[in-house]
């Protein structure tokens, strides 16, 4: 009897986690379509890669000739591990008329990490570490995220499963014509360069929406309070726990830090949450779950992150009153519990 019930409750977590496996996927594939409607049909953005191995990939030089397959992906991905075979053997049956492209999302992501993932999973094709760009020009909202462009220039497909949706899309852009023979990527914009702030440089002057919709002005418009911009994601904690349990736990430190210390009067906070694999609902839930009373505002281009030159959680910024970072404190640096104290302090 005792066994018939452990196999039944065997069974019933199985069922559990499968039904949540599926869950995931049509999450993940529901938001690569939404990042991809305003892409699919336009011309694709001309951006130079460099791979790790430092290698030069100009995609405005490809297009016109070969159809384009890029893949973004991370090391602490699931589903990534998964799909892998399946892009490796895409990258080993392509032929001269497509070039496949790895591209690491370059979040929460070193470079030792994706080499010692490449050596481990025995991956041969090119492999980009992203600097944000490359996540910007393409609406990165999950991992992974297959972006496929014919050879006429224009992206035909963004998803997020290895599918017979991405299979087709993969047949179409190979046999895809290019207009009258012209080369598009005579046409192709180059995105902008990246404005970035350091140490010592101002906060920009702008706002950040925030969840209940009012407006965070990231400058202190009193100019007598430190601004705290708390960098994060709300899937760290839980998600990163078996396969980064020390980002997961310096995650965990973060928040506890923060609900200690935000009822400080002389510091203003502000929650930034990655957009990539978060919706609104989903950090609501994690305001809930772990009862945050500082403000949340969700960045779901990316646009803060980039901004600030954040590629891993947690990370705090500390400015003063006039708005100068005085201080850039990440992960580990979080394990002193004074960490964040001292530099709220500090004059």
């Amino acid at each position: 009897m005792k066994l018939q019930q452990a196999w039944g409750m065997a069974a019933i977590i199985c069922l559990a986690m499968a039904a949540a496996e599926a869950r995931a996927e049509t999450s993940g594939q529901q938001l690569a379509e939404s990042a991809g409607r305003p892409l699919v049909g336009t011309l694709a953005p001309r951006l130079v890669l460099k791979t790790i191995d430092g290698q030069t990939i100009d995609l405005g030089r490809l297009y016109g000739k070969q159809a384009v397959y890029l893949k973004f992906w991370a090391t602490w991905c699931v589903p990534c591990r998964e799909q892998m075979p399946h892009f490796e053997h895409t990258y080993e049956t392509a032929g001269p008329d497509l070039a496949v492209i790895a591209i690491n999302s370059g979040f929460n992501d070193s470079l030792d990490e994706v080499r010692s993932y490449r050596e481990k999973l025995g991956i041969t094709m090119p492999i980009v570490l992203d600097d944000g760009q490359a996540g910007a020009a393409f609406n990165l909202r999950v991992t992974p995220q297959h972006i496929v462009i014919g050879r006429d220039g224009r992206i035909q497909y963004v998803g997020h499963l290895a599918d017979a949706r991405l299979d087709a899309a993969l047949l179409a852009a190979r046999t895809s014509a290019v207009p009258g023979g012209s080369d598009p990527s005579l046409t192709l914009v180059t995105p902008a360069a990246i404005s970035t702030y350091k140490v010592g440089d101002r906060l920009p002057e702008q706002s950040a929406l925030t969840l209940d919709g009012q407006p965070f002005r990231l400058r202190d418009a009193g100019g007598s309070r430190h601004t705290i911009l708390v960098f994060l994601s709300p899937w760290c904690e839980s998600y990163l726990a078996t396969t980064r349990p020390v980002l997961s736990a310096n995650c965990r430190r973060m928040r506890e830090q923060v609900s200690a210390l935000s009822g400080e009067r002389r510091a203003r906070w502000l929650g930034i949450a990655s957009g990539l694999w978060v919706t609104p609902e989903d950090l609501r839930d994690y305001q809930t779950k772990y009862h945050v009373r500082i403000p949340l505002s969700l960045d779901e281009s990316g646009a803060l992150f980039r901004a600030f030159n954040v590629t891993q959680v947690p990370t705090v910024l500390v400015a003063d009153g006039s708005g100068h970072i005085l201080r850039r404190i990440e992960g580990g640096d979080l394990r002193t519990a004074s960490a964040l104290r001292m530099a709220i302090n500090a004059p």
